[in-house]
């Protein structure tokens, strides 16, 4: 069972809520949890409104909060297999390549030299999310 020192948070949800939820996951190709932490995320330009001990309820005034996801007209499909989620940890500019590096786990990074041009379309910027998509036909292992 998830337990709230473990990091895990659990509410519950109306049928209709679900369906949507479900809808979005399958059409934007991402998790429930990848969309539920892009709405937290969100969060972040909202303040909390300060509540003291003398505070009623009546004075606490909140703010209504809209959200938008932005997903693709038309969900990006790939062969590759290997699409790993990260944040742009590095974007280094040159005249012709920009070379990007993304944070795929804690301390584990990737980096990749894209045009500059593909950068600018992408808006690739420290802080962002990206995805690392890797194609190989072929891995090769190899020892002293």
């Amino acid at each position: 069972m998830p337990r709230k020192d473990q990091g895990w948070v659990t509410f519950q949800a109306s049928e209709e809520e679900r369906k949507i939820l479900e809808e979005f996951c399958q059409s934007s190709q991402r998790t429930k949890t990848e969309i539920l932490r892009e709405l937290v995320r969100g969060l972040k330009q909202y303040s909390a409104p300060s509540i003291s001990s003398s505070t009623s309820p009546e004075q606490v005034q909140t703010k209504n909060l809209e959200f938008e996801i932005v997903s693709p007209k038309k969900a990006l499909k790939v062969s590759s297999r290997n699409v790993l989620k990260g944040i742009v940890k590095r974007v280094t500019t040159g005249s012709i390549n920009t070379e990007i590096t993304l944070e795929i786990v804690h301390k584990v990074e990737l980096t990749s030299m894209i045009t500059r041009v593909s950068a600018e379309e992408l808006e690739l910027s420290e802080g962002t999310e990206a995805y690392a998509v890797i194609k190989s036909n072929d891995i090769v292992i190899a020892k002293d």
